[in-house]
């Protein structure tokens, strides 16, 4: 749903709808930081769900009508709109899409409690995840070559997709996976509890790492059609098909780091990817002109896109464990919140910083590659170093990580023995002598 929102609307509001890049970077920023409380909040509710109906299933319906509306009007904004529409909706969004996205993580944890397990799962959840966004975002070029339609058109044709694919994605999850029971918190958290959960070195380790892995990806889409229309000469249609081809490398990288995340360790098949993805993003600057080029530096730098949804995710799963059977209380909402609240501190600075940065140093969306030397030198830095320079300090961070899948093992068999019914037995208070 927001991959669309975050690579392509803002250039088509600059381009088409005639948007300037500080408006729309200020949106793009303003609602990152919006998130950054929200999604953290969310999990703390949804940690205090208890409903007939299941602790996850509410707020993934709760979400849908919200976010299908705010699409709605995102993607088919008229000519003539402000900032302020644009930071309307994309809260509406954000807030939609964080209500169900929390939800269906923590439910995805919850289903898979093994270590080897969670990174299996995540990497078919992060390989459909990709896969939605192939479809998504190969809308404007198949329009194109298709039925002749315009960018503008091709643009709105993603709307109608998301508006219509998600409420059947949504029913199907529904009716076909289910809710394990919630297991018994041990007593009920306070809220300097959870304050002191966002302290903790291991949980500020994952979040950094996710803070430097994850804006790297969000600096390079958001400036990716500027860049290849200005440095490259493509026009957006063809770098369309480029990015398609990107995250055709992100797809077939999902399970290549569910699996190694399996052999090696999360943590290190992690670090590995960074560092991977960093090189591919360097490769752009040297890289010579023309599509075969194009074609293997972007499929590159797309393998490793997968590899921080995917592991981190399972990582912190793995801390939420920990911190169960030290407090006693189930946490894993709140801690995915956290973990999902991080990346938007470097989206929020990504998206603002970029585009403004672009428009500091003068660069102009409709001169594309008559801009300045001095804008196009800052627009390639911007898209490509910036970004591999962000991968190799998360590299550098996670490799710290501690808990592998043998000392999770054990957290999962104290769990195991405390929450088992003999164990529960065993752990109530006695009375008489």
């Amino acid at each position: 749903m927001l991959m669309p929102v975050v690579v392509y609307l803002p250039n088509y509001y600059a381009r088409d709808l005639g948007v300037s890049l500080g408006a729309i970077g200020l949106a793009f920023g303003v609602v990152r930081l919006f998130d950054l409380w929200l999604d953290p909040t969310l999990g703390f509710l949804i940690d205090r769900t208890n409903t007939r109906f299941g602790r996850f299933k509410p707020w993934l319906v709760a979400g849908l009508p919200i976010a299908v509306l705010a699409v709605w009007m995102l993607f088919m904004a008229p000519p003539g709109i402000s900032g302020s529409y644009i930071l309307f909706w994309l809260v509406l969004g954000f807030l939609g899409q964080s209500m169900a996205t929390m939800a269906h993580v923590t439910w995805a944890a919850r289903i898979a409690p093994e270590y080897g397990q969670r990174a299996r799962v995540f990497g078919w959840w992060q390989g459909f995840t990709v896969l939605g966004m192939l479809i998504v975002l190969a809308m404007p070029p198949l329009m194109k070559a298709s039925f002749g339609l315009d960018y503008g058109q091709g643009v709105r044709a993603m709307g109608w997709f998301v508006v219509l694919s998600l409420p059947v994605a949504i029913i199907v999850a529904l009716l076909s996976v289910h809710e394990p029971a919630a297991p018994p918190n041990a007593r009920p958290a306070t809220l300097r509890q959870y304050l002191d959960l966002a302290r903790r070195p291991s949980v500020m380790r994952l979040l950094g790492a996710d803070i430097l892995v994850g804006t790297g990806p969000v600096i390079a889409g958001t400036l990716f059609f500027f860049y290849f229309e200005a440095i490259r000469g493509w026009d957006r249609s063809e770098a369309g098909l480029l990015l398609l081809l990107y995250f055709l490398g992100a797809l077939f990288g999902a399970p290549l780091w569910g699996f190694l995340g399996q052999k090696l360790g999360k943590h290190r098949a992690l670090a590995i990817a960074a560092v991977a993805y960093s090189a591919a993003q360097l490769s752009v600057l040297i890289a010579p002109a023309g599509i075969v080029w194009g074609i293997i530096t972007m499929a590159l730098a797309g393998i490793p896109y997968s590899a921080g949804p995917i592991l981190l995710r399972a990582m912190m799963a793995d801390l939420a464990d920990e911190e169960r059977l030290a407090s006693g209380v189930d946490r894993s909402g709140l801690m995915f919140g956290l973990l999902s609240g991080a990346v938007k501190i470097g989206s929020a600075f990504a998206v603002f910083a970029s585009v403004t940065a672009l428009e500091l140093f003068g660069f102009s969306a409709d001169l594309a590659g008559d801009n300045t030397p001095l804008a196009l030198t800052v627009l390639s830095v911007s898209f490509a170093a910036a970004p591999a320079l962000l991968g190799l300090a998360g590299a550098a961070l996670i490799s710290g990580h501690r808990m592998d899948k043998a000392a999770h093992d054990a957290i999962r068999r104290a769990l195991d023995a405390r929450e088992s019914p003999e164990g529960s037995v065993a752990a109530e208070p006695r009375s008489g002598p």
